[in-house]
């Protein structure tokens, strides 16, 4: 059989392991991904993941970024691939219909989710919030909808007490370039089978904003440390002491019981281990902490600097 002309669409790390895949199992013959943005402390340019990937694996290959997708321009250019497929990874932006219906055999989509649960932009990072024990991986045909299309495949993995939304991305990345392997074959041939979502079961998953952050230690210590993490890297972990914004890095697995009278966000105690902080339950140590302008460092580090004693309330 034929080996199906396809467009692949990505941007960040996690669509560098379905994109060597398609490279791989397919005739490639452009990659589409995000414009290099200023990134860091400098603000320099930097290139989104896909796009250094992709001229790794064929520096002829073209790659396009374009500001805006929905122009005659840009349809003319995608229709001018006679793609068989397009295989859309974590792009980063809703493709118009008159995108979706270009392709031959159609547009599928890696989606980092168990659909239907947690449609949207960040499924992997609120499966964490949420305290959910499994995260998974669904291949979709797309539709004009919000991770609306039906699925064809999925597969999933455990969450574990110490995944970050960035260790969660990784394992995650493999497991979708692992299943997407697996349906090219039919997809290419149409052969795939699909089956609706059901509407009823489903979830969303919102972009994070800076305010899902914050840190509410008045709720149980395995819901903070679920938040924690699932905003682990960006946009982190924050909460207020002494009317500054301290981030917190690394909590452990929940453990002990809140020393009588701590009122929730007091801590009770720092050590090489890390600052342990009352929540509504019980305590939850935070390996990590960052100070306005400074490094992030061990909490040990930091209460050797006196920056944060024990008896100190993070409100």
């Amino acid at each position: 059989m034929t080996r199906p002309r396809t467009v692949f669409f990505g941007s960040p790390d996690f669509a560098v392991p379905s994109l060597a895949r398609v490279a791989t199992d397919t005739e490639l013959v452009a990659v589409v991904t995000q414009p290099d943005r200023p990134a860091g402390r400098g603000q320099e340019l930097a290139e989104p993941a896909v796009k250094r990937a992709a001229r790794a694996h064929d520096a002829a290959l073209p790659i396009l970024q374009p500001e805006k997708i929905r122009t005659p321009e840009f349809e003319a250019t995608l229709r001018a691939f006679r793609a068989d497929l397009f295989i859309v990874v974590a792009y980063g932006r809703i493709l118009p219909q008159g995108l979706l219906d270009l392709p031959a055999r159609g547009p599928i989509n890696v989606h980092a989710s168990l659909l239907p649960r947690l449609r949207g932009a960040a499924p992997i990072q609120w499966a964490i919030i949420n305290g959910d024990d499994e995260a998974g991986v669904s291949i979709m045909r797309m539709e004009a909808g919000l991770d609306t299309g039906p699925v064809c495949a999925q597969a999933s993995l455990p969450i574990q007490e110490d995944d970050t939304g960035e260790t969660l991305a990784r394992r995650l990345a493999v497991l979708g370039a692992d299943l997407l392997a697996a349906q090219l074959p039919r997809l290419a041939a149409g052969q795939a089978t699909f089956t609706p979502q059901d509407d009823a079961r489903a979830t969303l998953a919102p972009i994070l904003r800076k305010e899902d952050g914050r840190l509410d230690f008045t709720q149980p210590a395995r819901a903070v440390s679920a938040r924690a993490r699932g905003v682990d890297p960006w946009p982190g972990a924050t909460a207020l002491l002494d009317g500054q914004v301290v981030k917190l890095f690394g909590p452990r697995p929940p453990d002990g019981a809140v020393a009588s009278g701590a009122a929730p966000g007091t801590v009770i105690a720092i050590d090489g281990t890390g600052a342990a902080i009352a929540c509504g339950d019980r305590t939850l140590t935070f390996a990590e902490l960052q100070l306005p302008g400074r490094k992030r460092l061990p909490a040990s580090a930091v209460a050797a600097g006196r920056a944060i004693t024990v008896g100190a309330r993070f409100g």
